[in-house]
């Protein structure tokens, strides 16, 4: 997710892949037995796209579980990946990484930086990603036809292809919007014409997510957008604030306002999706929820303040980004991580660390922050008629 606040602010988007296949990982039983996971997003959930497509990250990102580099926005694993490990399926290969794939149990079409709207910004001025969600919906529609050519095609290799039965039968997850919402922050747009573009924002959402039901999909995870301004990125720019101008935790109140308005909208979406899509089963994760919770009871859930950048260096006039070197008070810095990542949720002042994006999957896994109800490993055991009444 590239990510702004009032001040311009524009967030690493690093991606990678990881992944593991049958030889390899095996796959742990679940009431729910989702034989593959289809990823929709931006850097939240990415995991080798924009890297793919772009540069690969430098240390020390990924120094927690991989031990070196691989792409993701992290020290170590995404929310993505937990969900995979919560489900018992390897790590999702990212659609654009051509070396080592796999993709028995599903792709990864999201991309730091994406949007759901068209983007008219570059990926090296602004750091927002060329692969929107109507771009990302494509790549899945190529994905699909290309895997049914190659099922017919004597002699290809099948291993690594997901079964065809599969597309029907997967697990669709979509975390997107935050990068729209930054566009207005970054363009210093006042809250009125911020809200103004919201509708145009989520006629393009339903429309991808209507794409996807007819190429196929029929379970759908979606993640509404967390607190943009409780990214400690945001947080540490404000000094000497005036009253009401952020809450007790140091969250920029305007900021998490159009995040808010952002997700009553999307809601509702989901909502006549429900009506529309009459044999899709939808569940709409309140992602903003589960990431207030923990900041704003981050000491309880044993971590540090949540204004606290892991990795890099950020003030109100500077932003030097984990991994890279640059001047702070008249001297040359590293940015590198801290000695204890377990301890901070925010990595590099935009993306959660390994830890909090365990915490979070760990807290809306069993459906507690879902509307309807209805835990991951359950959701395929559900028609839709009891689903949504």
């Amino acid at each position: 997710m590239a990510s702004s606040t009032g001040i311009t602010v524009v967030g690493l988007l690093f991606l990678v892949l990881v992944y593991a296949d049958d030889d390899t990982t095996s796959l742990n039983s679940s009431p729910c037995n989702f034989p593959a996971i289809f990823a929709f997003g931006d850097s939240n959930t990415d995991t080798g796209g924009i890297a793919a497509a772009f540069y690969p990250p430098v240390r020390p990102t990924g120094r927690t579980f991989f031990h070196r580099p691989v792409g993701r926005a992290s020290d170590g694993r995404m929310m993505i990946d937990f969900i995979a490990d919560h489900l018992g399926l390897p790590y999702l290969s990212s659609y654009l990484d051509s070396v080592g794939t796999s993709y028995r149990h599903g792709a990864n079409f999201a991309t730091g930086g994406a949007t759901i709207m068209r983007p008219d910004e570059s990926w090296f001025e602004h750091g927002v990603s060329p692969f929107s969600l109507e771009v990302q919906v494509e790549h899945y529609t190529q994905f699909k036809a290309k895997t049914e050519y190659f099922h017919k095609v004597v002699g290809t290799c099948k291993s690594r292809l997901t079964k065809l039965k599969y597309f029907s039968e997967a697990l669709f997850v979509v975390d997107i919007g935050q990068n729209d919402l930054a566009v207005g922050l970054r363009r210093s747009w006042s809250l009125q014409p911020q809200k103004e573009a919201l509708p145009s924002i989520i006629k393009n959402f339903t429309a991808k997510m209507h794409t996807l039901y007819h190429r196929g999909a029929r379970f759908f995870w979606v993640h509404n957008t967390g607190p943009l301004g409780c990214l400690a990125v945001s947080m540490v720019k404000v000094q000497n604030p005036p009253p009401g101008y952020v809450d007790p935790y140091g969250c920029v109140n305007i900021q998490n306002e159009i995040s808010m308005e952002f997700n009553r909208q999307l809601k509702n979406a989901i909502d006549s999706l429900r009506s529309n899509l009459s044999d899709a089963s939808i569940i709409y994760v309140d992602m903003y929820r589960a990431k207030y919770q923990l900041i704003s009871n981050a000491k309880l859930f044993g971590f540090e303040e949540p204004s606290r950048i892991c990795c890099g260096y950020h003030g109100v006039d500077y932003d030097i980004w984990c991994g890279h070197t640059g001047i702070v008070d008249g001297r040359q810095v590293l940015a590198d991580s801290c000695a204890n990542p377990e301890a901070v949720i925010s990595w590099d002042g935009v993306h959660y660390s390994e830890a909090a994006n365990k915490w979070i999957v760990n807290q809306i896994a069993d459906g507690s922050f879902s509307d309807p109800p209805v835990g991951i490993k359950e959701l395929c055991l559900r028609t839709p008629s009891k689903l949504h009444k």
